[in-house]
């Protein structure tokens, strides 16, 4: 026999009661479902008898009212939990309940890991395959081109050099058709071993080559295609690269995110990351704030003028607080790493930072690695630019010092190798803007373990 789903029914004042209970019925009478409650979220003042025992009594389920004229978030997640509540049906209406609320509502929902639906919509939350057999966790964001495989690189190196012997799980939408295993440990990922990637037809700049350069562990690069409101994906082979990762000689799986879209994968603890470049309202609405409250350790990347002022800065942190009281909250910003000795030479950098940024960029790659930067390039995702730019300095330039993103390998590299130049690659490091916030190191250690723990009790 088909077990029921067990709904909880959002209603409001603003409807007859007669209608109300139809519509209750109507549900209750349809073969797959059980209304275990409702919550009158508003409009309460116009009900003839204000008590949850009669309209109880009166709907045949439990009820409970709103506590004052504010929509009750917290009664719903409080029913929610209080009866097994499988997915929530919002029977309400304008003016109760506006695009905003309803979009909170849904975050709410979905972070109980339960459906949310109405007359004509249903959210959902993302496929989580349990599938691993090691412990893991998952590197998620709010959007695109906020540092993800960045942070994810150092994150990588940072577990493995603390022996904790990790792979990477990416998704990206250049990714693979099958699951494909990139050993970073032991294979010499230069410049020629990429450009030869690239001419054989390989994505070589897509987020696993990026993780196995950057971080030289073993990474495993899936595909995927599409990216819901929620973070789910249409199309991806991810569910196989975690397969493989419970396979191969690693000790803990670190899986990244693609964009806004979430790794289909069950893990043990969460990090996201904010760029702090992202419009406001798509962190504060819509499913921002679902996204936010999923990360035991939340990072802003990008935190600096003229991306973002330091009341953007405080107004996110500050949000952050509210939706994810619990986490650990790091602001940082993005400074360039360079992964060979470059010291002594004249540099020709390629970067995607914006150019407002390009001179502080420049400043800590000279003051830190002894070099002379005679050129800058914003354009890697530009290919027509690139070689503009390029040409205007590959002639005195001893370096083609560039980030693995966009064209850096069938351009700049190509480009710069037939010039003669040397090609250095370069990651870019989160580091707290400043001494206020918790240690990053010491932050990101202390998630492991607690994945570890967290895996070795539900095994």
């Amino acid at each position: 026999m088909k077990s029921l789903t067990k709904m909880l029914c959002l209603v409001d004042g603003e409807h007859y009661l007669p209608v109300t209970q139809e519509a209750i019925d109507t549900l209750n009478g349809l073969d797959h479902i059980d209304v275990a409650g409702a919550v009158f979220i508003g409009g309460t003042e116009k009900l003839r008898d204000d008590s949850e025992e009669s309209y109880s009594e009166k709907l045949g389920i439990p009820v409970q009212f709103a506590k004052d004229k504010d929509i009750p978030y917290d009664i719903i997640v409080e029913m929610i939990r209080k009866y097994d509540i499988e997915t929530v049906f919002d029977l309400s209406d304008e003016p109760i309940l506006d695009y905003p609320k309803r979009f909170k509502i849904a975050c709410k929902v979905l972070n109980e890991g339960i459906s949310y639906e109405g007359p004509d919509f249903k959210f959902e939350p993302p496929t989580q395959y349990d599938v691993m057999k090691k412990a893991s966790i998952t590197i998620l964001g709010t959007g695109k081109r906020i540092g993800k495989t960045a942070v994810s690189g150092f994150i990588s190196r940072l577990i493995d050099k603390n022996g904790y012997e990790p792979c990477v799980i990416a998704m990206g939408r250049g990714g693979p058709e099958e699951p494909e295993i990139v050993h970073g440990e032991e294979l010499e990922i230069n410049a020629e071993f990429l450009l030869a990637q690239s001419k054989k037809g390989v994505h070589a700049a897509s987020d696993h080559w990026e993780d196995a350069l950057m971080s030289r562990i073993l990474t495993i690069g899936c595909r995927r295609c599409g990216g819901g409101m929620a973070g789910e994906v249409f199309l991806t082979n991810m569910k196989k690269g975690a397969k493989l990762a419970n396979e191969v000689d690693a000790k803990f799986a670190i899986f990244e995110g693609s964009g806004a879209a979430i790794p289909p994968i069950k893990t043990n603890k969460q990090i996201t990351l904010i760029g702090a470049n992202q419009p406001i309202e798509n962190l504060t609405n819509y499913f921002g704030p679902y996204r936010i409250a999923l990360g035991e350790l939340v990072i802003l990347t990008m935190c600096e003028e003229p991306m973002c002022s330091n009341e953007k800065i405080k107004e996110i942190e500050e949000f952050v607080s509210e939706v994810n009281p619990n986490a650990t909250v790091i602001s940082t910003v993005f400074r360039p790493k360079a992964l060979d000795d470059i010291s002594g030479k004249k540099v020709l950098f390629a970067t995607t930072a914006p150019e407002e940024v390009k001179g502080k960029l420049v400043a800590y790659l000279e003051d830190n690695f002894d070099c002379k930067v005679i050129g800058t390039t914003a354009h890697l995702s530009n290919r027509p630019l690139l070689r503009e730019d390029m040409e205007k300095y590959m002639d005195e330039a001893d370096v083609m010092l560039t980030e693995l993103k966009a064209a850096a390998v069938d351009v700049a590299t190509k480009d710069a190798i037939e010039h003669g130049l040397e090609v250095v690659y370069c990651d870019n490091i989160p580091i707290p803007i400043d001494d206020s916030y918790p240690d990053l190191t010491e932050s990101v250690l202390e998630l492991v373990d607690s994945a570890i723990d967290d895996f070795n009790k539900s095994s």
